[in-house]
């Protein structure tokens, strides 16, 4: 895994975790919404395990907040102030 890579995974379960506890649900709670295991919320939070897209999308339901919050959420935790994408007229095609 590349230290970037990690980084993201860090600041992911950051997020996660301080959202979750700000609806003050647990692991438990959070896992049931959202389908999951507890134990793989868990290794989210710890920034042992990349989310996929599916997973993305269901935690971010289960929590009940928008895309864009947890977004913001999280490129605060990553202390980038938002997502790196290059301009638009600097991506290959």
């Amino acid at each position: 895994m590349k230290p970037q890579d990690r980084a993201h995974n860090r600041a992911f379960g950051q997020t996660l975790r301080e959202l979750r506890k700000r609806q003050g649900l647990s692991q438990d709670a959070l896992a049931a919404r959202a389908h999951l295991d507890r134990t793989f919320i868990s290794l989210l939070e710890l920034g042992q395990r990349s989310p996929t897209l599916d997973t993305i999308i269901a935690v971010i339901a289960a929590l009940d907040t928008s895309p864009a919050e947890f977004f913001a959420a999280f490129c605060d935790k990553l202390g980038t102030g938002g997502p790196s994408v290059p301009p638009a007229g600097d991506v290959p095609h």
